[in-house]
């Protein structure tokens, strides 16, 4: 026992001797800009995942009839994944622009720039899954339908990107407040 308490005096004593650092900022503006980070990945992972979900049943369910359109009918899960690249970007160039001094200015604006990206994504997500379903399964039925479902994909994709570029926007205006 007397070896573990100096083992832990060890450890604490260069942290103690070491003088507290002032923070540079406000305190609380970090939180919001990792809350914009995560909600941007988070949200844009979720619209993701239901595209893929949804529109997997449909291949599934399109499958069994008509296998040779299996591959085909992949588009609207690929599609519906590149949402979560676009929640993956605007994170890390959230991330990357949290550094001291951060002041609230700056976490705003990175909360709004996670949120236009993430829920912009999260519903072209659900956009992609329904229309992603009941195109492979329209399209295994009447195969002139196919150009019309990847039209209404590409429409409903432009809503995420919609997102991911006022997110970009949003996010390189934090830092301004300084200048």
């Amino acid at each position: 026992l007397p070896l573990v308490a100096a083992a832990a005096l060890a450890l604490a004593a260069p942290a103690a001797a070491e003088p507290a650092q002032p923070f540079q900022g406000d305190e609380t503006a970090a939180f919001f800009g990792f809350l914009g980070a995560a909600s941007a990945l988070v949200f844009a992972c979720a619209g993701a995942a239901y595209g893929t979900a949804k529109s997997g049943v449909g291949i599934a369910s399109m499958g069994v009839m008509r296998p040779e359109l299996v591959m085909k009918s992949i588009v609207p899960v690929v599609m519906a994944g590149v949402l979560g690249i676009y929640g993956l970007i605007i994170a890390v160039i959230i991330s990357i622009g949290i550094t001291p001094p951060y002041y609230l200015f700056d976490g705003y604006a990175h909360l709004a720039a996670g949120l236009a990206c993430g829920l912009s994504a999260m519903s072209a997500g659900m956009a992609i899954g329904i229309v992603g379903d009941a195109g492979v399964r329209a399209n295994a039925q009447q195969p002139k339908l196919f150009v019309g479902m990847i039209l209404i994909l590409i429409f409903a994709e432009a809503l995420a990107l919609y997102g991911l570029i006022v997110g970009i926007i949003l996010a390189s205006s934090a830092g301004s407040s300084r200048q």
